[in-house]
């Protein structure tokens, strides 16, 4: 979100206002993703220390935030756009393979990439949390868009002829409780099971809504997109 003073143009060192303005912002995110996502969290956080953190200025902060709340909007998204860019990615990949296969290896995808920096986890499923009515709304956006992707994968898998045609919504909802909840306890050492564990455990939960028990394949209406 753009700040309220007026920022600088031409060139300089080399570089236009714009590619210096890309270079503070990044270094800001970059201090946020540390004081937020480890210590001493975003609630004790000041726009001095972060600046500090930065190697910036507090005058350069409001030049491109109005509060810390942008800046921890703006890291919620960015975790958020970095995981669904490691899920789509492993689905192009993998978009032949069956359905077991497939389910694995986007959430293997998507459980490495938000667990390779534990302060990821930490912004988009601590820190994001009862901060204000704005972010709770971004949050709950963010995990609709979630559930649009397990309903996307999940009616493409009944076209198939690999699940069961139903409406997932309600489904995909609660899943993705199960997947933001195992990862964050995971993470913080209070389940005793190594990633690989974790995510066939996400897997099996997944199969077992997409392929209740009593689903016959054989009289799927996959002829019709599974509608």
């Amino acid at each position: 979100m753009a700040g309220r003073l007026k920022q600088p143009t031409g060139r300089y060192g080399g570089r236009t206002a714009e590619e210096r303005q890309a270079e503070r912002r990044r270094r800001f995110l970059e201090a946020g993703l540390q004081l937020f996502g480890d210590s001493p969290g975003f609630r004790s956080t000041t726009v001095s220390a972060l600046s500090e953190a930065a190697g910036l200025s507090t005058r350069q902060f409001y030049e491109e935030f109005r509060t810390l709340e942008d800046v921890l909007a703006a890291l919620h998204l960015q975790v958020n756009d970095w995981a669904e860019g490691a899920a789509l990615a492993a689905l192009a990949e993998a978009g032949d393979l069956p359905l077991p296969e497939r389910a694995t290896a986007i959430f293997r995808a998507y459980a490495a990439n938000v667990t390779s920096d534990p302060r990821r986890i930490r912004i988009t499923f601590v820190e994001i949390i009862g901060v204000s009515p704005r972010l709770e709304e971004q949050r709950l956006a963010r995990r609709s868009r979630w559930v649009e992707f397990i309903c996307a994968e999940a009616a493409a898998a009944a076209v198939r002829g690999e699940a069961a045609p139903r409406d997932y919504r309600l489904a995909a909802t609660a899943f993705i409780g199960s997947v933001n909840g195992l990862l964050h306890d995971w993470n913080a050492g209070w389940v005793d099971a190594t990633l690989d564990e974790v995510v066939e455990e996400l897997v099996r939960q997944l199969l077992g809504f997409l392929r209740p028990a009593g689903w016959d394949p054989d009289d799927n209406p996959h002829c019709d997109g599974g509608q």
